[in-house]
């Protein structure tokens, strides 16, 4: 299982950030295609992305003058959730990649979580409530409008992505580098050594992306089952889980990304997954996201007429220069 996820990852990656001009060139695509956000934490800024960042694309619409609200974006995000929940973290995030190739890296001393874990794991909510939502549409400038804080200050992905490729081929970008840029370089550092020695730490204490896809895990279409007549509570589930989840008793915990590691270690097979539901729970379960996936398509719907997509695309490209840390 292990395999196949991580060559599904790679090709994800290759497809939705195949603009390849973009890398030779160090330019950044800039067609219809970053109207759609892609599922997982992929820089608008990376040369070769043909989609646009929902964390950049949120900040993009919060920040502006004309919306408080972005009805498009939650909604996009929505449907995601509604349907995968965390699958998306596992499965099609980039820097979740990065960081499980990292952490295969044969070194001692490695261990699941980063002492503190408890406590660390509600870093995430500081993130996306004032990073992500209040400071870029609270602190604005004299003309009323504000900035991306996650993407300036804190995103790695937007650096590892987006920086250092359009800094080593575009002349004009790597003189215009400065404080931010390194800042945002040494945070990439710090999480990318982490990520050597503790399983996905990113993922775990900072990623806002992934705390609201976990908020839809116990509802989605796709979920994880386990028979309770079969499982005898052994606890190798919870051994080879990177995300140090007890699997037999919360199998779609906030913090599971799907990654399936559990159910091939099953010595009884009590553990599937699927879109199906089966128990009277699971069909209750799916009845809640088909009613979460139809009102995201009516936020959709509403972003669209409002203009919202109109705004991601205007704004971008600002965002874009500041993610990477430009001056």
């Amino acid at each position: 299982m292990s395999k196949i996820r991580h060559w599904f990852q790679a090709a994800f990656f290759a497809v939705t950030n195949g603009y390849y001009e973009g890398f030779i060139k160090g330019k950044i695509y800039s067609g219809k295609g970053k109207y759609i956000c892609a599922p997982g934490l992929n820089c608008y800024s990376c040369p070769g992305a043909y989609n646009s960042c929902p964390i950049g694309s949120l900040q993009a619409v919060l920040d502006s003058r004309k919306f408080v609200f972005s009805c498009y974006i939650f909604g996009i995000l929505m449907a995601f959730g509604a349907f995968w929940g965390r699958f998306i973290c596992g499965w099609m995030c980039p820097f979740g990649f990065v960081q499980d190739l990292l952490y295969k890296i044969p070194v001692k001393c490695k261990k699941k979580n980063i002492p503190g874990h408890r406590y660390l794991m509600q870093i995430r909510w500081a993130v996306f409530i004032l990073l992500v939502l209040l400071l870029p549409s609270v602190v604005v400038n004299s003309v009323g409008i504000g900035k991306p804080w996650f993407c300036e200050f804190l995103c790695p992905s937007g650096t590892l992505f987006g920086g250092i490729p359009l800094a080593v081929m575009n002349k004009g970008i790597r003189s215009a580098a400065g404080v931010r840029f390194i800042w945002k370089m040494l945070i990439l550092a710090i999480i990318l050594l982490l990520s050597v020695f503790f399983y996905r730490p990113f993922c775990k204490y900072l990623c806002p992306l992934g705390l609201f896809y976990g908020m839809f895990n116990p509802v989605s279409f796709y979920h994880f089952s386990v028979d309770k007549d079969k499982c005898v509570r052994c606890g190798e589930c919870q051994k080879v889980c990177g995300m140090d989840i007890k699997v037999w008793e919360n199998p779609n915990s906030s913090e599971c990304i799907r990654c399936g590691a559990c159910k091939t270690i099953c010595p009884n097979q009590a553990i599937s997954s699927g879109c199906k539901p089966g128990s009277v729970m699971e069909k209750k379960r799916y009845l809640i996201s088909v009613s979460l996936f139809v009102l995201s398509v009516f936020f959709i719907a509403a972003g669209i007429l409002r203009g919202e997509p109109g705004a991601v695309i205007s704004k971008a490209v600002r965002i874009c220069m500041e993610c990477i840390g430009i001056e």
